[in-house]
């Protein structure tokens, strides 16, 4: 836990699941740059008397801060919304303060401030803008953040195109605010998301099948290399049993495990609304017939009994946001093993080089390797 000072005050902030060993702040330089704008700007403090709507909050410091003026935040990350519940707790603010509302819901009627945490899918910054660009209005205050290093050509143009004129401050302490002016003349035009394709003809039981991909969902105009790599490795079991796509993303090793054994119920479980979203549509599409499933956004599998599933199936992230850390993928091992019934297996794939072997074989007291390249490895673990 680390405090935020503010000119809208200090604040005791935090990442979720809180870890006291976390080394990262739960705000970035991003943040409190927006947050001094809305309090300090040359032309006097911004407005937010009106409907205030907070874009992709990474873990509520944003809407903690401005939990005075009940903003809306809106956002993919199930652990951002735990988050910001615990931030405002911890800051002795009521959890009714802030208004929240996933990716997929609907953005309210009018918004009059707009700020918008920059994410780092420039795809999900699309179809976020697109959702919100009906509720904005002429005299709308719009505000991005991020740091430098997320703030691109790219970014401009989208705000540019789907808000109006746009420009950006000078940098920051490495953070750069992007302002843009809404033009009500702008044709409003749908989203191009979710996209669909449909996956090779070598990829096992799922070969042909139509994937769905919500905006944000890693690669998601194309079938990511090392899910390929697990999906011509899957286990095989026969008979009912309950296995769990864990981190499903687009959900495709759930379809193949379910296209393999239709007899099996399988759970998707993913943080992100969209992900869960983008499954359970690529598993509509694409399942036979009779097939039983379930679709889960949580944190990992801390909603699941223990002992009550056989097969957990793993493409474990590497990346919180910019960081790279195998928190995450350990944090998901923990939960299979609590989940798994005796006797019950996690498969899981990655780099070769994160070395998943070594957290594996402390949590299990076993690994063994499946398949390998010299890129990627399957590996298996027991629960003895």
């Amino acid at each position: 836990m680390n405090r935020l000072t503010t000119p809208q005050g200090t604040f005791e902030l935090a990442r979720f699941p809180e870890h006291p060993r976390d080394p990262f702040q739960a705000w970035d330089a991003a943040d409190t740059y927006l947050l001094q704008e809305l309090a300090e700007p040359e032309t006097g403090p911004v407005d937010l008397s009106g409907t205030v709507a907070v874009v992709g909050d990474r873990w509520g410091a944003l809407a903690t801060a401005l939990a005075a003026h009940r903003p809306v935040q809106i956002g993919d990350s199930y652990l951002g919304r735990r988050a910001t519940l615990a931030n405002l707790a911890r800051n002795g603010l009521d959890r009714d303060a802030v208004g929240l509302l996933s990716s997929r819901d609907t953005p309210p009627d009018r918004i009059d401030v707009l700020l918008v945490r920059v994410p780092k899918s420039l795809a999900f910054l699309e179809d976020q803008l697109h959702r919100v660009a009906p509720a904005v209005h002429a005299d709308t205050v719009v505000i991005g953040t991020g740091m430098v290093k997320e703030v691109h050509t790219s970014t401009l143009k989208l705000f540019e195109r789907i808000i109006g004129p746009t420009r950006t401050s000078l940098a920051v302490r490495k953070a750069r605010l992007i302002f843009a002016t809404p033009d009500p003349a702008l044709p409003r035009t749908p989203s191009p998301w979710p996209y669909r394709y449909e996956l090779p003809a070598d990829v096992g039981p799922a070969s042909g099948r139509t994937v769905v991909n919500h905006a944000g969902i890693f690669c998601a105009d194309r079938l990511d290399i090392g899910t390929r790599f697990f999906l011509k490795h899957l286990p095989t079991r026969g008979g009912a049993a309950r296995i769990v796509d864990l981190g499903c993303g687009n959900g495709v090793l759930g379809l193949s495990a379910a296209l393999a054994d239709p007899g099996a119920h399988i759970t998707f479980v993913d943080e992100s609304y969209g992900a869960v979203a983008s499954a359970e549509e690529t598993f509509r599409a694409g399942a036979p017939d009779g097939a039983e499933a379930d679709f889960l956004v949580g944190d990992g599998l801390t909603d699941l009994a223990p002992g009550s599933v056989d097969l957990v199936l793993n493409n474990p992230p590497f990346h919180s946001h910019l960081a790279t850390t195998d928190a995450t993928a350990r944090a998901m091992f923990t939960g299979a093993r609590t989940a798994l019934r005796q006797g019950g297996e996690l498969w899981v794939v990655g780099n070769r080089h994160l070395s998943y072997h070594t957290h594996l074989r402390r949590i299990f007291g076993n690994c063994t390797t499946v398949a390998g390249d010299p890129k990627f490895v399957v590996l298996r673990a027991v629960k003895r």
